[in-house]
């Protein structure tokens, strides 16, 4: 829907109907007439925001040429409010951080402020508390409320409710491409009508039960001392940790405290300034997994999710009724195999992602923020599944989740680095 009124609908998608804006039918405007529309009048902060940032460039260059070529402004004039741009999302000190330096949620607020800049009138902002702490969140939510008192038009989607609650406004909640509920957010939130929009605000993570958590097994990965600098900063010193067989680690903290990093220096992804690792040995590397916080990150852009899924069952020697059964116990339809990563929504391609994991038999699954783009149905689905792979397999979990309610009802421990 957000793409339809766009105007960039992926190839092989099509809108029909009346989408107005300001008395324009926005469907009825020509190919030109809509990409001249894009960052003057609409604006979009997508889900993916490392997707939208570019790569080759600085933070300041990205924030500060949307003020010099979209509005104008002089060079001195144009540093100014890209710095102050940049302050009001907590990037006021990474200002010189090219994308891949930033953590997820710093990649988000750095597209917040790219989004801001451009000033459009209707601001359409796809998941963009995704991946954030609370004290975050908060904070964009706040500024998102001040884009509309600014006078401009916002379109939310988000998948969660509290995040809902807090913007207000009118809400809708959609349910395989239908609106099945609209009106007053504190309205549908307090009484809600549709058994699927009552099903979404009983799965938050909050309302789960607390699990009897089983002795964990002997230690998977075990580190010790272990210490890293990133881009002139400490991240974390001296740090220890053990995942044990059967056992699920939660690390905690705010955005850009390390959390990712602790989790690539166990999976050898990332080599740690000091400290030791020690993996289980006679174990095969593949058994030893992540799960991505941006899930585009995993997969071949250009390849189907069917060439995808089959390259990997040929590799591993899998058969194809494995993953058949995987996808219907994921609630994904096989008419989804036969198309590009681009081309399906955030959460299915993580389930996706999920999915071909759990196919490896891992016995150690680093999972980066993996349900940030479920929704809270399917995030609770997902992780009945994770656990139970827990429980059966013995397998050994290490979660990062901006989530204290998802931590603590999942994880046997709670690991929580500093600010």
């Amino acid at each position: 829907m957000a793409h339809a009124i766009m105007g960039s609908l992926p190839s092989g998608l099509s809108a029909r109907g009346v989408i107005k804006l300001d008395d324009t039918d926005l469907l009825a405007s020509r190919p030109e007439q809509t990409r001249a529309r894009w960052g003057r009048t609409i604006a979009i902060l997508p889900q993916e925001p490392w997707l939208a940032l570019d790569p080759t460039m600085r933070i300041e260059g990205q924030v500060g040429e949307v003020h010099r070529y979209l509005h104008g402004l002089g060079s001195a004039e144009a540093n100014k409010s890209m710095r102050d741009d940049l302050t009001e999302v907590g990037l006021g000190d990474r200002t010189q951080a090219y994308p891949h330096e930033l953590s997820g949620g710093m990649c988000q607020r750095a597209a917040i402020a790219v989004t801001h800049a451009a000033g459009a009138s209707l601001l359409i902002a796809d998941e963009p508390t995704k991946g954030l702490d609370a004290a975050l969140r908060d904070g964009v939510v706040e500024r998102l409320r001040e884009e509309v008192d600014q006078g401009r038009l916002l379109l939310t989607i988000t998948h969660d409710i509290d995040v809902a609650a807090a913007l207000g406004g009118m809400i809708g909640v959609m349910l395989d491409g239908a609106l099945v509920e609209f009106g007053p957010a504190a309205e549908v939130l307090a009484n809600p009508r549709h058994d699927y929009a009552r099903a979404l605000i009983g799965a938050n993570p909050a309302r789960w039960p607390i699990p009897a958590v089983p002795p964990a097994g002997g230690p998977i990965v075990t580190a010790t001392g272990l210490s890293k600098r990133f881009g002139g900063k400490t991240l974390f010193d001296g740090f220890d940790i053990a995942v044990g067989r059967g056992e699920i680690v939660a690390i905690v903290g705010p955005s850009g405290c390390g959390k990712t990093t602790i989790g690539n220096i166990l999976l050898g992804l990332v080599k740690a300034d000091r400290g030791e690792v020690h993996r289980t040995t006679g174990i095969a590397p593949t058994r030893f997994q992540k799960l991505y916080q941006d899930p585009p990150a995993a997969f071949a852009p250009h390849q189907t999710l069917r060439q995808s899924l089959g390259d990997l069952l040929k590799l591993h020697g899998l058969a194809w009724a494995q993953a058949h059964a995987s996808m219907q116990r994921f609630g994904l339809g096989q008419e989804l195999l036969d198309r590009r990563p681009s081309e399906v929504s955030g959460g299915e391609l993580q389930r996706f992602a999920i999915l071909r994991t759990l196919l490896l038999d891992p016995v150690f699954l680093f999972a980066d923020e993996a349900t940030s783009r479920l929704d809270p149905v399917s995030q609770q689905e997902v992780f009945k599944i994770l656990v139970e792979a827990v429980r059966e397999r013995g397998l050994g979990l290490l979660m990062v989740t901006h989530e204290a309610a998802l931590s603590e009802r999942v994880a046997s421990r709670i690991l929580k680095l500093p600010d």
